[in-house]
Order: structure tokens, then sequence, then C-alpha cells
């Protein structure tokens, strides 16, 4: 007879929205022990598994802390209750809790305070002693606005007893907002495939409450006059006009780099790929890109999950991995399109070892070779896809003639060593080489974005936005194996343009541009951990083709330090994600 040793989860804590999927260990007749699920359908020696979930409803009401939701809250904003504002946002677990989240609590009260204003409604006690120039002192029971902390009343048991409700019959359970604050209770028994009877007693599993899915503020799309373009959506849900198409960029931080050693400071719960992956997705299918380019694709994670959820949304999906003997740490580049939108051409993929290769052959002298590819072999890959428009007024000055569009990926985030400039100028070049070449084959547009993981202003940043790095630049003074001269070759005919220094040169947009480097025009960050703040992701394009109509909004820093860094339970990578509207330029007739 089958028994069960031992049932666990991976996540401790379960989120709305992401599934529970127990790890069941198993014992045989012949003492060998098994990990793979018994199902009905297909017994072992006799017996299969049955599953149960349970929602366990106590007539004890526990508020939860709003800002660490798996915490019980032991005290309550007075100002949200005053404004109007959902209970859920008013509770906190310490004064602390209360404290360090003031300066994001406070503004729920200015909105709350602004609309009433607005309405012609007034409330001098809410809004009279509002100053945005204090934080609260917990050592008094009035705070800056007239907020005092107040424990919330507990409900005492009446029956002493609880109620299970069954919620579930599969192995897997993704828990509902029904199941919020409550625990849920797995029992797991080996049945008798003859008789349906269970055999031995049942093996239960608790969890801890249930907690929503924490969801960030929905960021907007910014026209670059200074336009807001959220709300003038296109049947589809889409910003902008017919003929125009978005594209998305995003490294989305894989699971294999994850770890709560390099990110300690987030919770385990928020940081294990069940949570992420749901987040993840809810965030990318949330922004109605037209062309996604993701980069830091676990491989499994593809075939698994990102590639059969996004085809249901409508989503063609393209990939290439990177080429490591590693395999079960592997990621890459993913490119998904709209079908409905795009139809696909042709595929290239560039292997960064393949071009090491054959460099050093060319180049390095024999004695000096495998010190070259020790340093040059690094696994990064490109992938560069053609596309063909489905969509509007494309053509209309050729009739006829179909509208191909050229969008490039890469994925460098391996290479952070402060040694290795040179090796990531040498990759950037080469791409450009090989986009020149396309180029030169096809009048297309061409967009090139990703994870360069290179700072504005560096040699790899300059090559793409100027077309060539002065000679002087410090960059190029690391170079031990003479892959990068002579320096005059370091440059492309590509007019390319950073689609978001279009914020900095734009009208009305003072909100957007103090988020913007004066000196660079670029973004001040789009990655944020604890030990580094900076931007490494772009979205390049050809200017004489294509236009930039609108872009989605950059973050703060403040926002987002609120939970120390990235990734968070709101935000899922350590990265956040671009996104911008463009339109075909009318061909120039000759």
């Amino acid at each position: 007879m089958l028994t069960v040793v031992r049932v666990h989860l991976p996540s401790d804590i379960p989120i709305v929205g992401c599934e529970l999927t127990p790890y069941v260990l198993l014992r045989k007749p012949d003492k060998s022990v098994f990990s793979d699920d018994v199902p009905e359908t297909n017994p072992v020696d006799g017996h299969f598994l049955r599953y149960k979930w349970y929602r366990i409803q106590s007539d004890k009401q526990v508020p939860v802390c709003s800002i660490h939701p798996t915490e019980q809250a032991t005290l309550q904003c007075v100002g949200c209750i005053k404004a109007n504002l959902p209970a859920a946002k008013s509770y906190h677990c310490t004064p602390k809790c209360f404290s360090d989240a003031w300066q994001h609590h406070r503004a729920l009260h200015d909105r709350a305070a602004s609309a009433v204003n607005e309405n012609g409604a007034e409330d001098d006690e809410l809004s009279g002693g509002m100053s945005t120039g204090l934080t609260p002192s917990i050592s008094s029971t009035n705070l800056s606005n007239g907020s005092t902390m107040v424990y919330p009343a507990q409900v005492t048991r009446r029956s002493g007893g609880e109620t299970w409700f069954e919620v579930g019959r599969f192995k897997t359970y993704t828990p509902s907002a029904d199941d919020i604050g409550h625990v849920l209770k797995l029992e797991c028994v080996v049945v008798d495939a003859e008789t349906k009877l269970s055999v031995g007693h049942p093996v239960t599993l608790t969890t801890s409450q249930v907690i929503p899915a924490p969801t960030p503020t929905p960021r907007r799309m910014i026209s670059v006059s200074g336009v807001d373009v959220m709300g003038h959506l296109d049947s589809d849900g889409r910003a902008g006009s017919i003929g125009n198409f978005t594209v998305l960029s995003y490294n989305i931080l894989a699971e294999a780099y994850a770890t709560s050693d390099a990110y300690n400071y987030c919770p385990s719960w928020a940081l294990s790929w069940p949570y992420r992956r749901q987040n993840l997705l809810r965030e990318i299918v949330g922004y109605r890109a037209d062309i996604v380019c993701l980069q830091e694709v676990q491989y499994d994670h593809f075939d698994e999950f990102f590639a059969p959820e996004l085809d249901k949304h409508g989503y063609q999906a393209l990939y290439k991995r990177k080429t490591s003997e590693v395999t079960h740490t592997l990621d890459g580049c993913a490119t998904f399109f709209r079908r409905d939108r795009f139809a696909h051409v042709k595929k290239y993929e560039v292997e960064f070892n393949k071009a090491a290769q054959s460099l050093t052959e060319a180049v390095v002298p024999s004695t000096q070779k495998k010190t070259a590819l020790n340093r040059l072999v690094k696994d990064n890959v490109a992938l560069i896809a053609v596309l063909e428009a489905k969509f509007g007024n494309q053509g209309v000055d050729n009739p006829g003639k179909r509208q191909l569009l050229c969008v490039y990926q890469a994925n460098t985030h391996v290479n952070v060593h402060q040694d290795l400039k040179d090796v990531k100028l040498w990759q950037v070049h080469t791409l450009l080489k090989g986009l020149e070449k396309i180029a030169a084959s096809a009048d297309i547009p061409m967009l090139v974005c990703g994870d360069f993981n290179s700072t504005p202003a560096s040699a790899p940043h300059l090559l793409l936005a100027m077309g060539k790095v002065d000679p002087t630049h410090l960059d190029l003074v690391v170079d031990p194996l003479g892959i990068l001269r002579p320096h005059s070759k370091l440059v492309h005919q590509l007019p390319l343009v950073s689609a978001y220094s279009s914020f900095a040169r734009g009208t009305g947009l003072e909100q957007q541009k103090r988020r913007m480097d004066a000196s660079t025009n670029e973004p001040l960050f789009t990655n944020c951990t604890r030990d580094f703040i900076g931007t490494h992701d772009y979205i390049f394009y050809t200017a004489d083709s294509l236009t930039v109509e609108s872009l989605l909004e950059l973050l703060d820093e403040e926002s987002l330090r609120k939970d120390t860094a990235l990734p968070s339970p709101e935000w899922s990578s350590d990265h956040i994600a671009l996104l911008a509207e463009f339109r075909c330029k009318p061909k120039t007739r000759r």
C-alpha cells in the first residue's frame, strides 16, 4: 500500500490568484520513495491520491496590516475613516509601521481631501489640519492632519467553533477573493482504486491566512506632447490610432537569479516564482502592447507558462535561449507579437559565443586564444525578428507594398563586471554591424530594445545613440585583447534615437522630466535594487522611419523605495517595464 510521507507547499503564504501546488512525498510497499502524482486514472499498486481543499472560516474577525499583509493589525488611522477611505488601507501592525508608511499614507488623505474640495464640499475636521511638511509623532495621539491611532474592536468568538468550506478537489488550488483573511487546509489521503475507500489516516497541511495580491498603481501612457492618452483607447483597448503600434521591453528577472541571498529585502513569498509569474503576467497583459520583448526568460518558463498564457491573449511567440551548457539555469530573449497586428516574416538568431570564436581565430595569436575565449564567451544571445504589419494605413504612399518592421532585442545582463566593458562594447558593435546589413538589404523601420547592462553615456550607449564613440572615452582604456582597435571602426550609420528622450524634448512634461537625466536625456533609472539604481534598459528606433507618439510614464524612486527596492510585492522584477507607441512615417518619394 502507498503511504504519504510528507506534504508541503513551496510558498508559506497563500496569495489570491497564485496557484498552490503541494509537494507530496510517497513511499511504495518496497520502501522506495517518489514524488510523482498518483491520479485516479493512473493508480500505483492499486491505489491513488485524493485531495481536498478547505477554507476555514472562524467567528473571530482579524484585520490585517495594509503594509504587511501577513501581520495582524493592531491600530487604525481615524483619518482614513473620516475620509471614507477603504478600511483595509487604514490598518497597521505597529506604530513604527504607521510612522514608516506615513509619507505615502498621507497621500491617500490628500487625494481624498482634493476630491472633497472639487465637489464643493468642506470637512474642516479632516482638511483643516493637513500639513504635507510634517511627519507623525507616535508619542502623540494626534497626527499632522487629524489622524489618530485607535485599536480596532475585536469580535470575540460566539460559538468557539470554525466553519469548514470545501473549495477544491484537485492537487492544485488557486485562492480567490473569498479566501482572503482565512486559513486554507489541504487534506491528502491514499484511496483504494477498487473500493474507492480511503486507506489509513489523511495527511493535512494548514496554510497561513490568505492575503490579497498586492497590485501597483497603474502606469499611464503619456503623449510626448504632454497629453495623458489613457482613456483614449481604440476598440481593442490600446492607446493611439489604428495605424500606430506599441512596443514593450522588460527584463522580468529569471527565477534562477531571484534568490533570497541577492534580494533578502524582498519577502520570500513575493520572491517565489508561483507568485511572481502571475504578477508579471497581469502586468504584461495589462499593457496591451502589440510587440512584447522580454529578457531573462527562463527556457522552461517560456515553454510551460509565458508562451501558452500569452497565446490565450492573441500573441505569437519567438524565443532564443542562451548558449550555456548548464541547462537548468538557461534563460534568454522572448519576443511576442499580436497575430492580428503582425505576421512573422523572418527570424535571426545571434550567438555571441560563435562570434567570439570567429574573432579569436581571425585576430588573436594562438598562444592567447584560450585567454581570449574565457573573456569573450559569456553565453549572451540576441533575437532579431522581421514582422509585417497588418493594420491601418500602412503603405498608403505606396499601395500594394508590404510594411515591414525589424525588431531586435539584446540580453547582456550577465556582463556586470567592470573589467568587461570591452566585451559589452564589442557585443553592441557586432550587433549594430549585423543590423546595418539588414538595413542595406531592406529599407524597413528598426527597433533596438532590451537590457544592455550599460548606463547612459557609457561607450555602448553612446555607440547606439550617437553612432560613434569618442576615442578618448574611458571605457576604451581596458582592451586587453585589442578587439576595439582601431577605434575609428566603432561607428554605425543607423539613425537610432532613444524613445524615452522624447520626454526631455517634449512640452508640458515637467513631472516626467524630473525623472529624467538632463545630461543624457535618459530615465534616471530602469533598474532599482538596494545596491544599485540606474538605467540599463532602452528602446531605440530609427528616426527616419518612425516617430514616437506616447510613452509609459516613468516611476519615481521614492515610491519604489517604500519597500526598500525592487523586486517587491507590487513589482516582481528588479527592472521596470518600458513601453513606447510609434507611428510609421510616410516614405519620402524620390
